[in-house]
């Protein structure tokens, strides 16, 4: 079939929107209608080069819809609702068994090669050049996918909202419920207030948190924010430990800057854990007082998509939205054309929006 897409076909330049040839659904995959998806930092670096990947591909990574077509093998069926994330779990793999499926060895060779989790390649150009994917490609109006990436969802979700499970709540709420493990009481500071960040923010809130402090030099995202109950500080060091007696509890980097990620560290309290998120430039390094780790029994802990069982938390994260517990809607900062996508992406690197929405 033919389909509307955004393809990225050289490295540093817009994506291009074409039509494109979508082959049919393999065993174990979905034929979905992509109805929302997020414009993320993780498809810019792809864009800008920091995170290397095959060209021509169709980027897009954090997406809902409905199923069309279920390959064989496959237990969905046409008409369910699904959030697509871009890490499908083999479930056979050493991580995967061991309840880590972020980490999904044949999944990351899958992404870093650009084929679904299968080997495939479903896309291709009219003149039929094959294109690579990214994640679920979620970036075009219909989608061939892993089943191993979708997670059924309440029919009565928005799509605008089910789309920002995908990756940003996922990632953000994550590192806070899994990987740090917030309780009533902690204190929390985050850094970086995009979609990830706020959703951090959202979960902290949530998790009982007594202190939240928020770091973004961004003023109409502080300003969202200290809307949402965050004390918003400049990430002053020193303020940052004066007004915490020492520092925080937990402190969560998702800005991908290795300048922030050190600052975090530093305001983290003796005892106390960083979590970052972000994905710096592959060549960044990071110096730490190494002393620190043993001296202060701090820890410093990484966490890939919110180190989630996407089967289990998508649900449990959109239960506490539905609770009017996880308010993600304060996320999201527009909704776009499929053909607005490289203005979007433009205000994305400028620093103008939080979570923008494709609506097809």
């Amino acid at each position: 079939m033919e389909v509307r897409g955004a393809v990225l076909r050289e490295v540093g330049k817009p994506l291009e929107i074409e039509t494109l040839t979508l082959a049919p659904p393999g065993p174990g995959e979905l034929l979905v209608r992509v109805r929302a998806a997020g414009l993320c930092h993780s498809d810019l670096s792809v864009i800008d080069g920091s995170r290397p990947r095959p060209v021509p591909m169709v980027l897009g990574h954090e997406a809902a819809g409905e199923v069309v077509e279920a390959g064989p093998g496959s237990d969905f069926q046409p008409g369910e609702h699904v959030v697509l994330t871009f890490v499908p779990s083999c479930g056979d793999c050493a991580p995967c068994t061991a309840g880590r499926p972020a980490l999904c060895g044949p999944a990351a060779a899958a992404n870093r090669e650009g084929t679904l989790l299968g080997g495939d390649v479903r896309w291709s150009s009219p003149v039929g050049r094959p294109l690579h994917h990214l994640g679920v490609s979620a970036f075009a109006s219909q989608v061939v996918v892993s089943d191993r990436s979708a997670v059924r969802i309440d029919k009565a979700l928005p799509f605008e909202i089910a789309a920002l499970f995908g990756c940003a709540v996922l990632t953000g709420a994550g590192a806070v419920f899994n990987a740090a493990d917030v309780r009533p009481g902690d204190s929390v500071a985050v850094f970086g207030l995009g979609g990830v960040g706020l959703s951090a923010l959202l979960a902290a809130k949530a998790a009982g948190a007594s202190t939240l402090l928020a770091i973004d030099p961004v003023p109409s995202k502080r300003e969202l924010a200290r809307s949402l109950g965050a004390t918003v500080l400049t990430g002053d060091v020193a303020e940052i430990r004066e007004r915490t007696g020492g520092g925080v509890d937990y402190a969560v980097d998702t800005t991908g800057v290795v300048a922030a990620l050190s600052q975090a560290y530093e305001v983290t309290r003796p005892g106390g854990t960083t979590v970052t998120v972000g994905l710096p430039d592959p060549s960044a390094g990071l110096t730490l007082p190494a002393q620190s780790l043993v001296a202060e029994e701090k820890t410093l802990r990484g966490s890939y998509l919110g180190s989630c069982v996407p089967r289990r938390d998508v649900p449990q994260f959109i239960a506490l939205y539905q609770a009017g517990l996880l308010p993600v809607e304060a996320l999201l900062t527009h909704s776009i054309a499929l053909e607005e996508i490289n203005a979007g992406f433009a205000r994305l690197r400028d620093g103008g929006a939080v979570r923008q929405v494709i609506t097809f």
